[in-house]
């Protein structure tokens, strides 16, 4: 049985490779993106998916 620990890191995980794998105005934005996330799991988490999703060049 997956304990809240592993699904919190199953979420922080798949967040980084979304990030990684969206398209950015520039690679700046990018690198700012997967340190937010990085340096602040939680809160970074949080602010991608909702604020930084919306903003990624479709």
């Amino acid at each position: 049985m997956l304990g809240l620990g592993s699904i919190g890191t199953i979420i922080y995980v798949l967040t980084i490779i979304d990030v990684v794998r969206s398209s950015f105005h520039t690679d700046t934005d990018k690198v700012i993106w997967v340190l937010i996330v990085v340096l602040l799991p939680l809160l970074g988490t949080l602010l991608w998916f909702l604020i930084g999703r919306g903003r990624t060049v479709l």
